[in-house]
């Protein structure tokens, strides 16, 4: 019933701001907005799929609470230079319904042709499809591998950026700086509860387009607090309490850890030809439970008319955490064991085949299916029960993807 109310009442909201957007700003006032319906479900109890940072997912049973979700976004336009914008966003993410959250929310002032700021809550531009990964019609896939796209949740932060955009010939040049706070909250699948973080954020990212082709480079960081992890500081306090307190500092991240990320991207349409692929890399700058990693993926696809078929391998290789234990853990053979394993890395593949039917001029409809293939940890699954330890996990999934 929540959920009900809440898709009604952002829709009313969207048709009374279209209906009178031209009392409440004429032509200075945008109005726009995105969404995707989908059911998605998987193949087994014994092992749940979720997106980046969400609760629920499917595990065997039908679900719109995968895929499906609602934005609208305004614009206000005071002159040639000044601008305001705000995004709210409508989904399931770490809590058990859905949540409408305030994604973007900033004011826009364009110093030259060249330089734009922006003050505010703004996009975090860690990968390749961070400004419109929540826009389902502007993607090709059902949803961003979880491989790569789980090796950082921060999306937005509150600060500003500056915007640098340059033609070299035939080539156009982005830059782009964003620094702030980053606010949010975080699934922990251990205790299936939700803890809230911050972290003192900044991002660099440059983008190359040249005709059908986009190359991307982005570097994020951040230095994550999130007080409240149950798992981890039950854990720390029994180290503290042994003598372990170094360890257990280490371990820790309710202070604050340093984190960083690196990402190269790549998108090409060509002749029909749809290629799009990331490589990232997650590095502790400082000890800190949370697993360094290597992902990437590569989709490609062939377009026929309004149909385009696609089929996408994605990797995650988790390397493990930097931090060292002491010799004298070995000593107490239980909790060395439980240490060494929140230490070490999880692995994760998955083929995806799917297609892509544009059948309106603003609409979209997909179906894809993916074979999921955990490694060590069982991966990104979530809800693990013994009869799924190391089973492939095959999710379907349809919907339709629209902007107005």
């Amino acid at each position: 019933m929540k959920q009900k109310l809440l898709v009604a009442s952002i829709l009313g909201a969207l048709c009374f701001a279209q209906a009178n957007a031209a009392s409440l700003g004429g032509e200075n006032l945008t109005i726009s907005g995105f969404g995707t319906l989908a059911a998605a479900k998987s193949n087994t109890e014994d092992a749940r799929f979720t997106r980046v940072n969400q609760r629920e997912g499917t595990a065997g049973t039908y679900t719109f609470g995968l895929d499906s979700n609602l934005g609208l976004q305004s614009t206000y336009t005071f002159n040639d230079k000044m601008s305001a914008t705000a995004q709210i966003l409508s989904r399931k993410t770490s809590g058990e319904t859905f949540t409408t959250e305030l994604a973007w929310a900033f004011v826009k002032y364009k110093v030259t042709d060249e330089v734009a700021m922006r003050l505010g809550r703004v996009v975090v531009p860690a990968f390749l499809i961070s400004d419109y990964q929540n826009v389902g019609y502007a993607n090709t896939m059902m949803r961003p591998p979880i491989e790569m796209y789980g090796q950082n949740i921060i999306e937005n932060l509150d600060g500003a950026d500056v915007n640098w955009q340059h033609s070299f010939g035939d080539t156009n040049v982005t830059a782009q700086a964003v620094a702030g706070i980053a606010r949010g909250k975080s699934f922990v699948p251990t205790d299936r509860s939700e803890v809230r973080f911050q972290a003192p954020a900044f991002a660099v990212a440059v983008a190359a387009e040249h005709g059908p082709v986009t190359l991307r480079f982005a570097y994020a960081e951040a230095k994550l607090k999130a007080p409240g992890v149950k798992p981890i500081e039950s854990l720390t306090g029994t180290l503290r309490t042994l003598g372990f307190t170094q360890l257990a500092s280490d371990i820790g991240i309710a202070e604050g850890k340093r984190m960083s990320f690196t990402s190269v991207g790549l998108l090409a349409d060509w002749n029909n030809i749809v290629v799009q692929s990331e490589y990232g890399m997650r590095r502790a700058k400082e000890p800190v439970y949370l697993s360094e990693s290597n992902a990437w993926y590569l989709m490609a696809g062939y377009r026929f008319g309004k149909i385009l078929p696609y089929y996408s391998h994605a990797n995650y290789d988790g390397k493990g955490a930097a931090v060292t234990t002491p010799a004298a853990l070995a000593r107490i053979p239980a909790l060395s064991a439980g240490v060494k394993n929140l230490l070490a890395g999880s692995e994760q593949k998955t083929d995806s085949i799917g297609v892509r039917w544009d059948f309106a001029k603003s609409a979209a409809a997909k179906f894809q299916i993916d074979r999921v293939k955990p490694g060590a940890k069982n991966g990104y699954l979530t809800d693990v029960k013994p009869a799924g330890v190391g089973k492939d996990v095959t999710v379907v999934a349809a919907g339709v993807d629209f902007v107005f």
